[in-house]
């Protein structure tokens, strides 16, 4: 499974994007189709939904941009799926708190779930726009985890803020 959603974003990337327009608003998410697809859709889907259906939708996007960059990145699973569920069943050991915080998930917001699912099918799809600078961290602007500080800070979007890791080099 791993290897599938790699070469899909693999193909997409080399099959180079429809110029499909995107507006960050929540009326032209509901003008789309119904997203449709297997346990990665489901995956990025439900993270999106836990993670940031009160995240405006330029967000939500940047939210998954973030889970497929550690798809991309070998420091990571290689599936939405497995990057989403990374160290859950360890309370508070977890990547996503939503899987690891020991409450029931419960979709109970209908409509935010059909929405937050378009924006993870665009991004699975690889017709998302780059809105984080190949960042694989976020928080929320409430916290301030210790790793943000030896991060780089990219993007700062509604109330999240962006990081990706700084590399050190023979050259630096």
């Amino acid at each position: 499974m791993e290897a599938i959603t790699v070469r899909r974003m693999q193909e997409t990337a080399l099959a180079g994007k429809e110029d499909k327009e995107i507006e960050f608003s929540r009326a032209w998410l509901d003008a789309q189709p119904k997203a449709k697809g297997g346990d990665e859709l489901r995956c990025l889907a439900e993270a999106l939904y836990f993670e940031a259906r009160g995240e405006t939708v330029k967000g939500q996007f940047a939210v998954a941009e973030v889970i497929l960059n550690r798809v991309k990145s070998e420091r990571f699973p290689g599936s939405a799926c497995g990057v989403i569920n990374q160290g859950t069943g360890k309370k508070y050991q977890c990547q996503f708190t939503y899987t690891c915080d020991g409450h029931k998930e419960v979709i109970a917001e209908p409509r935010a779930y059909d929405r937050v699912s378009k924006v993870a099918l665009f991004a699975l799809n690889g017709e998302a726009p780059d809105l984080t600078e190949g960042a694989t961290h976020y928080h929320t602007t409430a916290v301030k985890p210790r790793w943000s500080r030896v991060y780089t800070k990219t993007a700062a979007i509604g109330d999240h803020i962006f990081y990706r890791h700084t590399w050190r080099t023979a050259s630096n």
